[in-house]
């Protein structure tokens, strides 16, 4: 039996597989705050300080994100592999077709986390199924902000008073 001792209790070693797919995870999640980042600085660079922070802040969370499948790995006993990070997109046409391309890439993780939920049940790996569960509410939430968010810029037609009043409300995150 895989066993590894962790915090005082025995517990199943995870799988290669699982491991592989976290690992992937990890890369994943550090990418998305980089490309947050990117957004932050063409929204500084767009003049829309306020963008800029929200992105900060979605930059913030997604590396969390990956430390959180970072510590959920090592007290599995698996071992983290971190891979290369790509550079990110650095320019856009405007606010809008940012936050469409927010709302493109959190489609994307969200289906990187099913993918890995339909593993874990495969593989019978109920703790991995478990913790995943705060990630799939976590991106049902992602995706509720980015389709609000790109809604009412939409709505606005992009209009400079819209984004400036966006601009100043997502300034409040």
């Amino acid at each position: 039996m895989n066993q590894i001792f962790h915090g005082g209790a025995l517990l199943m070693k995870i799988g290669k597989k699982m491991e592989k797919s976290i690992n992937s995870q990890i890369q994943a999640e550090f990418e998305s705050s980089y490309l947050y980042l990117s957004m932050a600085a063409w929204f500084e660079d767009a003049d829309l300080p306020g963008c800029a922070h929200w992105m900060e802040k979605q930059a913030q969370e997604e590396w969390e994100h990956g430390m959180r499948f970072y510590k959920y790995l090592v007290s599995r006993g698996g071992r983290v592999e971190l891979g290369p990070i790509a550079a990110p997109k650095k320019e856009w046409k405007d606010a809008t077709n940012v936050f469409e391309e927010v709302l493109a890439h959190e489609e994307k993780v969200t289906s990187l986390i099913y993918a890995m939920v339909e593993q874990a049940e495969k593989e019978k790996d109920h703790g991995t199924r478990s913790m995943l569960n705060w990630f799939v509410d976590e991106q049902v939430e992602e995706e509720e902000h980015a389709t609000e968010i790109l809604a009412r810029l939409k709505n606005s037609g992009n209009s400079p008073i819209a984004c400036q009043m966006l601009d100043r409300d997502l300034g409040n995150r």
